[in-house]
């Protein structure tokens, strides 16, 4: 009896043991691809399909390669919809092919530089990679890269998206070691370097890391868009931006058919204050994304098209062109609906944009009734973006002595500020503490306390400082620097005031306000011949449009009026 007992519990407790293990181990061998939500369909594209040129050796069959080399070009400029449908499309005539599923785990992934991944994403990829699992892998490269995309999505739900990063750069770092002759290996790991680098590293130490892996590449292929675009993206900060100039001149003509290609050489434009040639990328852009969305949505506005309509209004009025810069805000005033919903670039983009064109022109009483756009998006669930709305309206209320109402928009940066902090969100918190410090120094201006006015607005600066731009913005509604050297102008410190703003022109250079803000100080201080230095670049800048911007007419005016007095002096 005693023994059938102990029989027995051993049975048990074996049948126990096998049941955690199956519990621990699932089995997806009854999962198809057929049960996964994936892109399928026909290819959408405007024109020629021309999107560059990879070369990329893999073991499925022989009559999808050229295929395949197609989807990773359209990976490479971030057209993912488009690309999943292509990897797909291999996965459903070869369902053996490894590198099919690591390519759409790639394009499901979405953008890598991103603070953070979309978790319906994340789901839809560890389904795809659950799959992936189920398979006999027999090339050790490919299971390598299997491994390497598993790496994103694994504990997706307690990890955050830096550490999965991290974790994900590490691997890249061994098949970049292990496979030295695999230009995407390589590729693939530069864009992991860039995607860990912290944009308050100042030091910029992973982006010229992965800048000089890719410039080495580019030697030898010219007419890859991964490193063309990639280089861009290092690159694009005032430090930087002059390294990527000849490659951003570039990336265009070689991926003539995506709307980010296109788009995209405008971020080193903008650094460096070529607006003319941001004007014509933007517009390139956005029409060919409104080429795309009439295909995929005709109903809707693609988020490509919205982000590029921010990067031109921005260099529209950086060129006086206020016309031209309402244009383009009233269009955006029609869009209802945007594809994909709640995107940072878009809803960001919808929000600075009537923002932008009430701060540039200091026109305070517009400012003060910026209100949310009119369209498809969550705004409960698009957090940093309403910051610019938050700031914009108390920026408009101080200016015209309003405390009450500054006041009442403060309340609403601090509280978006302390959620952003409760996700974790730091990058995004910085932002809007700066935000926070400069409508604290507006205030405190408004309130004829000066000195704790200029205190604060340097610590707005200080905080400015010590951060890159984002990638989703051409820059601040307001930069910092400018604030400080217009409160500075408003104390009648025009020494003080002329100092911040060519502080401020050094990395933010051919702002239209920062050069007519120079020249007013620089009369304040009696130095014609600087005032005209700086009316003269202001001038340059509007000189192939009317412009109507007070401002313009002020410099001409000053230039007749002084012209003969400096002739004399030459």
């Amino acid at each position: 009896m005693n023994r059938l007992f102990k029989s027995l519990f051993c049975f048990i407790v074996i049948a126990s043991l096998l049941s955690c293990n199956n519990n621990k181990t699932p089995s997806f061998e009854n999962i198809s691809l057929d049960d996964l939500e994936l892109k399928r369909g026909d290819l959408l594209l405007c024109g020629d399909p021309n999107f560059g040129e990879v070369d990329f050796s893999l073991s499925c069959r022989y009559d999808l390669r050229e295929k395949f080399n197609l989807g990773l070009t359209l990976i490479h400029s971030f057209e993912y919809a488009e690309a999943e449908k292509v990897f797909v499309s291999i996965l459903d005539q070869d369902k053996d092919c490894v590198m099919a599923y690591w390519a759409t785990a790639m394009s499901i992934l979405n953008h890598p530089l991103s603070f953070r991944q979309n978790p319906e994403s994340l789901k839809r990829g560890e389904e795809l990679l659950n799959v992936a699992k189920t398979l006999i892998v027999n090339n050790e490269r490919e299971k390598d890269y299997l491994d390497a995309v598993s790496i994103y999505f694994e504990d997706w739900q307690n990890l955050d998206t830096q550490t999965r990063k991290l974790k994900y750069e590490s691997k890249m770092e061994e098949l970049y070691l292990k496979y030295q002759d695999d230009v995407e290996t390589a590729v693939f790991y530069s864009l992991a370097v860039l995607a860990t680098a912290e944009l308050n590293d100042k030091t910029y130490s992973k982006q010229k890391k992965s800048g000089q892996i890719l410039e080495k590449l580019f030697e030898s292929y010219p007419n890859h868009p991964g490193i063309a675009h990639y280089i861009i993206h290092n690159y694009d900060s005032p430090e930087l931006a002059h390294m990527a100039l000849e490659t951003a001149r570039k990336y265009a003509i070689i991926a003539p058919a995506s709307a980010h290609a296109q788009h995209m050489p405008s971020h080193i434009f903008t650094r460096l204050g070529l607006w003319k040639e941001s004007i014509s990328s933007n517009t390139d852009s956005a029409q060919s994304a409104v080429c795309y969305a009439e295909s995929v949505n005709p109903e809707a506005n693609w988020v490509s098209e919205i982000h590029a309509l921010d990067y031109l209004v921005y260099a529209h009025l950086q060129q006086g062109d206020n016309e031209s810069a309402q244009y383009e805000m009233e269009k955006m005033k029609e869009i209802k609906e945007v594809f994909p919903s709640n995107h940072y670039a878009g809803s960001y983009a919808l929000i600075a944009v009537p923002c932008r064109l009430a701060v540039e022109n200091k026109n305070w009483e517009l400012a003060s009734r910026i209100e949310l756009p009119n369209t498809n998006m969550d705004w409960d669930k698009v957090n940093w973006p309403k910051g610019n709305l938050y700031f914009t309206r108390g920026l408009g209320f101080a200016n015209l002595g309003d405390v009450s109402s500054a006041e009442k928009e403060l309340v609403n940066l601090i509280s978006l500020r302390e959620k952003l902090d409760e996700l974790k969100n730091t990058y995004e918190s910085s932002q809007v503490e700066i935000q926070i410090e400069s409508i604290k120094a507006w205030i405190e201006y408004a309130k004829g306390n000066d000195n704790d006015a200029i205190r604060l607005m340097k610590q707005a600066t200080d905080l400015e400082s010590k951060t890159s731009k984002a990638a989703v913005t051409p820059g601040e509604i307001i930069p910092a620097d400018e604030l400080l050297g217009d409160l500075y102008m408003k104390l009648n410190k025009p020494e003080l005031a002329l100092k911040t703003y060519e502080k401020n022109l050094k990395s933010r250079p051919y702002r239209f306000n920062g050069i007519y803000g120079s020249a007013k100080a620089a009369i304040e201080l009696d130095n014609i011949e600087l005032a005209r230095y700086y009316f003269k670049q202001l001038i340059k800048l509007s000189s192939d449009i009317k412009s109507l911007r007070p401002e313009i007419i002020e410099a001409k005016d000053f230039l007749s009026k002084n012209s003969v007095t400096i002739a004399g002096n030459v």
